[in-house]
């Protein structure tokens, strides 16, 4: 099975890949790995929040992922501190070159630290790095399931840009729903529709352009996003939002008064993780791993499963 890539600028085709399913449904390893704000902190963050070796912990959730060899790897943002900085790209740059070295294709959206201060050099820097990235939106097929990227950095584009997404992204979710080879759609961007942190707050605008369609789409099963450095799980409509913002930035305090959001992971609060989903022919598994407090290696924590949407 091939994957594919379907953006506003047309088809690119990539290379295989294909994921290990037995034939009860078990997998050796994980399908699909998912990691969000993996960038360094900054010295402003570290006046008011509180450091806690986040660039060691962003190095052993990236040797573990390497370790796991999942088939696909996507990060959700926030790749780097500054992403208009080369220097600041050393440390990702060998941990991309590790994870393409062990065949893990790795796909990338744009988080707010990327485009900071100089957004079109941070641009640059970034689409050097993943250049099948389209900044108005692109998709990409793993086996039956679409993930689907958008750039939610909206006060960086142009309204003839944010146009120009919230078409590709209606019409792209009604193609995958009537594609009978497509399962699930998973739907990612940067900032968190639906978070009760206090630093970052839910973002409004992703809301407006993204979690209606999404909430429409017959296929569509789970929202991921970052930016909120935190673990959350958030029903809407029968729909399934987390933020999965602990690649490495500095873990931010949650809202925990009587107007928080309803969070379905309220118990389960790592300072550092990341995502691996599994599959079978009827559903998928969602899994976090945290990184222990004495830094002494991954553990399995939050875990759910999600049933693909009937076909008629």
């Amino acid at each position: 099975m091939d994957c594919g890539w379907l953006s506003a600028k047309g088809l690119l085709l990539s290379g295989s890949l294909l994921f290990i399913i037995t034939s009860s449904g078990a997998q050796a390893h994980a399908d699909i790995a998912f990691v969000s704000d993996t960038q360094a902190p900054m010295w402003i963050e570290k006046v008011f929040l509180k450091p806690n070796q986040n660039e060691r912990a962003t190095g052993l959730i990236m040797e573990d992922i390497v370790h796991e060899k999942p088939k696909a790897l996507f990060i959700l943002g926030d790749v780097v501190a500054l992403g208009y900085k080369n220097n600041k790209w050393k440390n990702m740059d060998d941990y991309l070159a590790q994870c393409r070295g062990v065949g893990i294709k790795v796909t990338a959206l744009l988080g707010n630290h990327d485009v900071m201060l100089h957004a079109k050099k941070g641009e640059k820097r970034f689409q050097s790095r993943f250049p099948d990235h389209v900044r108005t939106g692109y998709f990409r097929t793993v086996d039956s399931i679409a993930i689907i990227l958008l750039n939610s950095n909206f006060k960086k584009m142009s309204k003839e840009a944010i146009a120009v997404q919230d078409k590709w992204l209606m019409k792209t979710l009604n193609d995958l729903d009537g594609q009978p080879g497509i399962q699930a759609i998973i739907v990612t961007c940067h900032h968190a529709p639906y978070t009760n942190s206090k630093i970052v707050g839910s973002s409004g605008p992703v809301q407006e352009h993204f979690v209606q369609p999404f909430i429409k789409s017959k296929k569509a099963c789970l929202f991921i996003t970052g930016h909120a450095h935190a673990f959350e799980h958030f029903k809407k409509e029968g729909k399934d939002f987390i933020t999965i913002g602990g690649g490495g930035g500095i873990h931010q305090p949650l809202n925990t008064g009587p107007d928080k959001l309803e969070d379905f992971a309220v118990d389960y609060k790592p300072m550092f993780h990341y995502v691996k989903l599994y599959h079978n022919k009827k559903a998928m598994t969602i899994t976090s791993f945290f990184l222990r407090e004495d830094f002494s290696g991954m553990e399995k924590g939050n875990s759910f499963d999600i049933s693909f949407p009937s076909r008629p």
